[in-house]
């Protein structure tokens, strides 16, 4: 009886559809979604059309607007690639090859995080691992609380499930270090359900300390609350500091949730491939709901990923070495610029400079459309969508560190003659 029921109305449903008059006025155009309005678009590359012009006009673009490493991919990743031997592309596991994640597990305790098989999901990249932690975790308007400024997509993560970022603001002139744990406890409300860091920071290269993971694993026990952590730039740590992953605290496995991924590691952006680890049993079930909707990650992504594991511990040396050589410069001449300060960013390869403008985000697009030097010009993020509290970062700019001194020397120099010609300099 309820199957006939359900026909019924279903049968009724559709009817009253096809007798609906379809909409003739040609002169209005379907409403699109509140949630599509209010997507932000990226400020990494909202000013792309811009960049293309200047190329098209035949100018050079060097691009700090990016974290896309000039560094070379492991070889081992590369040759995976040409020996692939496949006459059907499949589908994976929703949770990731089992060859991959097997080999996951032993890379993870190499460095100190003792997990299993069942306790790693691999997926489209760390952008998707942020997303299904949301999706796992909130409800739509629930809050997260997120140290600002940070990467700008992870309000539009937020923005597609619904869910309600809490800024937690930090500052350029003390290096983007975290207040005091008092007034991240003034922020939590009955809405609350996770406090979530990037470590080391995108976009300010700020690096956490174990003292501050454990004051913060102390408020998400007291409050009950998740502790998302994107660790996507644990390798890059620099002036002998040391990455502590929020996997080795004690006492916080149903409340952790770790994102990683190889785009940076392996400087391997394109392949997609990203990681989610956490030691509660229920976060693994529901995220993996998520990704049986979506089928599977990246079966090649994860071929060449998996063979990136066998990348020589000499490979990371040396790139550490190269960017650290690269911070050092560029934190050097950056505040040799009269009117122009950056801090020293202790991770990743970004940091936020404050320019002697009136307007980043104008300055940013001038310095594309109205101007050269030598028939070059640069590329940079305004910092201003790193923020989302009004008026927050209007003078800074994100720049990334990712080419080399050479072309570095040359951005620098383009940036300063071009701080000297803006019509808006303050």
């Amino acid at each position: 009886m309820l199957a006939v029921k359900i026909a019924k109305r279903s049968y009724k449903r559709t009817h009253l559809h096809q007798d609906k008059p379809a909409n003739r006025n040609t002169g209005l155009m379907p409403s699109i979604s509140k949630r599509g309005t209010i997507m932000p678009a990226s400020p990494i590359r909202r000013l792309v059309p811009f960049a293309e012009k200047a190329k098209n006009n035949g100018i050079k673009v060097f691009h700090l607007n990016i974290g896309q490493p000039d560094i070379k991919t492991p070889a081992v990743a590369i040759e995976a690639m040409h020996k692939l031997d496949l006459s059907v592309i499949g589908y994976g596991h929703s949770a990731g090859l089992e060859s991959y994640r097997s080999r996951l597990v032993t890379y993870y305790k190499g460095r100190g995080i003792n997990i299993n098989i069942n306790q790693l999901m691999v997926t489209t990249g760390g952008s998707e691992a942020i997303s299904l932690a949301f999706l796992s975790c909130l409800d739509p308007d629930d809050e997260v609380i997120v140290p600002e400024p940070f990467y700008a997509n992870y309000y539009g993560f937020a923005s597609s499930t619904g869910v309600q970022v809490v800024p937690l603001p930090s500052d350029i002139e003390n290096g983007f270090a975290l207040p005091s744990f008092s007034e991240i406890e003034k922020l939590i409300t009955d809405r609350t359900r996770a406090i979530f860091i990037c470590n080391p920071n995108n976009p300010t290269g700020y690096l956490y300390s174990r003292e501050e993971l454990e004051q913060l694993k102390d408020i998400v026990v007291r409050r009950n609350l998740y502790l998302i952590s994107d660790e996507v730039y644990s390798e890059f740590c620099y002036d002998g500091a040391q990455h502590i992953s929020i996997m080795e605290l004690e006492g916080i496995e149903d409340h952790a949730i770790m994102v990683d991924s190889v785009s940076k590691r392996y400087s391997e952006c394109g392949l997609r491939v990203g990681m989610l680890l956490t030691r509660n049993p229920k976060i693994i079930e529901t995220v993996l709901k998520f990704a049986q909707a979506r089928l599977c990650p990246p079966a090649l992504g994860q071929i060449a990923a998996e063979a990136s594991l066998d990348t020589p511990g000499e490979y990371f040396k040396e790139v550490n070495i190269e960017y650290n050589k690269r911070r050092d410069f560029l934190v050097k001449r950056l505040n040799q610029i009269p009117g122009v300060f950056t801090p020293m960013p202790r991770g990743a390869f970004y940091t936020v400079a404050k320019l002697p403008v009136d307007d980043a985000d104008k300055f940013c697009q001038w310095i594309l459309n109205d101007f050269s030097y030598n028939k070059q010009t640069v590329m940079m993020a305004p910092a201003s969508g790193f923020y989302i509290t009004p008026g927050k970062g209007k003078q800074e700019v994100r720049i990334a560190y990712v080419l080399n001194i050479e072309d570095l020397t040359i951005a620098i120099e383009i940036l300063e003659k071009a701080l000297q010609a803006y019509p808006g300099r303050v």
